[in-house]
Formats: C-alpha cells, structure tokens, sequence
C-alpha cells in the first residue's frame, strides 16, 4: 500500500487527488492537507467581485466531498518538510498544524510515500506597504471573501456617484514591482467598467490600468503575435483596442512601492517617483513561496534543497543572461531533483527564470512580471504529476512517462465583460506555447501562429460562462467529471 499526501486542495491538490482516487485501488491512501476548508474556483471571483455571483457559487466545502469520494483530508498547513524522516520516523514526513476546531493550533506527523506539494502562493500584500486587502480603498480579488469586499464597496462607490457630479476614479492591474496573474487584473478591469456602464455613471468615473509590465498584453509571457481574423496581431495592439474602445487609460512599467489612503506610490522605468489618487482600488499582489523550512534526518537544516522560493523541481535554474534562456529551462516532470518521491506542480514549483524581458528602473528596481502559473497550467502539471504517481505504484518502479513543460503547453485565456447570455463580450486569447521557443517560432515571436489566435465578442463570454458551470461540475467529481479536460 502507497499513502500520498497532497499539500493545498486548490486547482492543482484538488486535480491531482480526484485523479488519484479515480485511478488507485482502495489499498492506497490519498490524503488532502489544506489549511481552507473550501475548495474555489478561482478564475469566477472576478464576478464574485462585481456582484453577480455569490461566493456560494465559486466554491463547495471539501470534507463531506473527499468523504463520500475516499480521500483522506486534514484541515491544518504545513509548517515544516522532513524528507528523509528522522530518528524516530523512518519514512518521510511533513510537519502540520491544525488550523480548525478542537485541535486548532496542535501539530502532528503525516508520513506519505509520494508527497505532492500543491500549496500554491502566499499572497504577499505584506511585500507593498499598505496593500492590505479592504484598507486605503484598494481591494483584492484572489479569494472569494476579498472577492466579496471589493463588490461591496465598487457598489458603494457606485451608489454615492449617483447622488453626486463629483469625478472618481478607479486603479485596478498590479500591486507589485514583480507581480504576476495581470489577466485576473485585466478581466476584472473589463467587468468593473461594464458595471459602471450598466449604472449609468460611466461619464464620471476615470478607469485607469496599472501595471508592471512593459507593453500592453505582456500577461508575464513577453507578449505574443497573434492571429486576429486572419490578420497577424500583437497582443500589445488587441488590449490598447480593448482599453482604447472602452476609454481605459493605462499606466506601465509601474513598480506600486505604497498604498495610502486613495493615494497610490509608484516608481517607473524613468526611475520616476509619481503618485496618482484613486477612490476605489483593486491591486494583485506579489506571489510568494511560504517560507517552509526542511531538515535531514539529524534535524540538520535542508531547505536550500527543496526551496528556491517555491519548491525545487526539475528546471535548470543556472543564472545566465537573458539572450540565453531557452525552453528547455522549464520542468517536465515537477519532481525534486534531491528527493523523488516530492513533486510541486502548478504555482508551487519555482520557476526558472522570467518569461518577460527583465527590466530595470533608471534606479536599478527590477520591474518585471513573473510567469504565470495559473488555471490551465496548474491543472495540466497536476494531473500529469498524478499520472506519473499512479504508473510508479503500479509498476513498482519509478516512471515519469508523462511529461508537459510550460515550453510545449499551450493556454487559453477568456477575459469576459459582463453577464449573462445575452448581455458580455469576452477577450480571448489562445497561447502555443506559453513560453516561446525562438529556435521552433523565429519568425512569429516564439509561438506557433496557427494555435497563438485572438477574438472579441459574445461567443467568448459563452464560452467563459459555460467553463465556469463545467469545472465546478468537474470539481465536484460528479458523474464523468474526468472527461471534462484540464
């Protein structure tokens, strides 16, 4: 018998454990280690924010779920790797803490076979000062309780400009010098207009984006062509249309160093200390690793070997200048190189390098977006992990025959406007691959145009609407949830 424990039921933990249930005989363990107590879809909090879904529709409590299903849970994180076990346990083992009822604030020993570290991101607001979630006007997104605030007060905002001629204005894109997930921003900044518009107060509000990236549609990918209606298209040239034909301005290569009270810091490119005032904010924050510490068997101090920020994984991680980053950079696998049986996938494992150019401010401020990891990423790596668990336990021996780097991935990215079927329009946009490869793709920026395509309109929104009802259906692993694709 093989007992695997899955750290973080988010998109990843919870993908890597239904496929791990679904494939495993009964014999074997599958045990889910997180600290929340619901699961959440992520990429619906955008309309959580802007009022038109409740948080009871992007999420579902895990424990009667894994029950029914056969998988273990714990409600408690993880505080400590122990790898190699120590003088009293000889298998490896993680450290946790219970975070909820009679055991609340209790640690224990969860020894495992196969350890899946799917713990995602830390969201560092704590990394900009004053960037709180629901403190100086500016608000968040990335869960559905943050989700829920920033709804309640864009309302608030919404119903006092009705009763006043004063102009507002609104700042949502990106908290961070090396903020990631500018999609999340992008798709929220779209929905937050549309509300305005569905009001009637459009006229009296300012809408500006800010953000760390370089150009407009950089997303952390370093932009893309792309084919728009058989026309090649930069990204840069689609969201300048989209923000232009909607009377969104921007703001760009803007490291946020301090949040006050509807005021905003930020340092430029230019090496330029400006500030810009806002009435209502919405700001993704830095990601983060945790900060886990590891121990050998003599309780000597590991972490160097299992964390770089996030999780170590099968990336070549030499430091070298950016003209020599290539794709084969990336993890295939997701598995520690020092310990086996340990895999990250998703945003758990640590990138090897920036997607984007790196950039510096005229005062040295590394301004650049990390990769993005999320959504469709998140849930390929994961069920790939599985599959690789799955085939070592039952042939006995190591397999790692299933393999995907972010280098031959492809995603897909649907920001939709609006809700409704009859009432949005979605921005989508289609990646291959999400990391370019200039030696494959010279001559279209490192993507293969055929699979690298943009469009606007109704039918993105559908699809976007309809992906929200498909994946909760798949979360729940409710009757041929696994023929729904990552």
């Amino acid at each position: 018998m093989s007992k695997i424990v899955i750290l973080g039921a988010g998109i990843s933990g919870h993908t890597a454990a239904s496929h791990l249930r679904k494939k495993l005989g009964k014999e074997h363990e599958v045990l889910v280690v997180s600290p929340t107590h619901n699961f959440q879809w992520f990429p619906s909090n955008i309309w959580v924010g802007t009022g038109k879904m409740k948080a009871k529709d992007v999420i579902f409590p895990l424990e009667p779920l894994y029950k029914r299903k056969g998988i273990g849970y714990k409600q408690a994180k993880a505080v400590s790797f122990h790898p190699e076990g120590n003088a009293q346990e000889t298998k490896g083992f993680v450290k946790v803490e219970y975070v909820y009822g009679e055991k609340r604030g209790t640690q224990e020993i969860v020894n495992y076979d196969y350890l899946i570290n799917a713990t995602g991101p830390k969201l560092a607001f704590d990394l900009t000062e004053g960037l709180s979630p629901a403190t100086n006007k500016v608000y968040s997104v990335c869960t559905y309780d943050h989700a829920a605030h920033a709804s309640e007060a864009l309302h608030k905002l919404i119903n006092e400009i009705k009763k006043s001629d004063k102009k507002v204005k609104i700042l949502i894109g990106t908290g961070h010098a090396k903020a990631t997930c500018q999609g999340a921003a992008f798709e929220y900044i779209l929905n937050v207009e549309k509300e305005l518009v569905s009001f009637g107060v459009r006229d009296k509000v300012e809408v500006t984006w800010i953000s760390n990236e370089y150009e407009l549609g950089d997303f952390g990918m370093d932009g893309m062509l792309l084919d728009y209606g058989g026309i090649n298209m930069r990204s840069k040239d689609l969201i300048e249309m989209v923000f232009e034909d909607r009377g969104i301005n921007w703001i760009l290569g803007a490291a946020v160093t301090k949040v006050e009270d509807g005021i905003l810091h930020y340092e430029n490119l230019d090496g330029e200390y400006k500030t810009e005032n806002f009435d209502f904010g919405m700001l993704i924050p830095a990601f983060s690793g945790h900060g886990f510490q590891a121990f050998d068997k003599n309780d000597n101090e590991i972490t160097e070997k299992l964390f770089k920020g996030f999780m170590i994984v099968d990336a070549d991680y030499t430091q070298r200048p950016y003209e020599e980053w290539t794709v084969q950079d990336w993890p295939e696998t997701y598995q520690n190189p020092s310990y086996k049986n340990i895999f990250a996938p998703g945003i758990a494992f640590a990138p090897p390098h920036s997607i984007s150019k790196p950039r510096k401010s005229k005062n040295g401020t590394d301004i650049t977006p990390a990769p993005p990891r999320t959504g469709m990423p998140s849930g390929i790596t994961a069920k790939l992990v599985a599959d690789n668990i799955i085939d070592s336990i039952k042939s006995g021996k190591e397999s790692l025959h299933h393999k995907g780097s972010m280098g031959n991935m492809g995603a897909a990215c649907i920001a939709s406007a609006g809700f409704g079927l009859t009432k949005g329009s979605g921005v989508s946009i289609t990646t291959y691959p999400i990391v370019p490869d200039y030696v494959k793709y010279p001559n279209t920026g490192g993507r293969d145009i055929k699979k690298t395509f943009g469009d606007i309109g109704l039918a993105g929104h559908w699809v976007k609407l309809s992906l929200h009802y498909a994946f909760i259906w798949k979360a729940k692993m409710r009757p041929f949830w696994w023929l729904i694709p990552e």
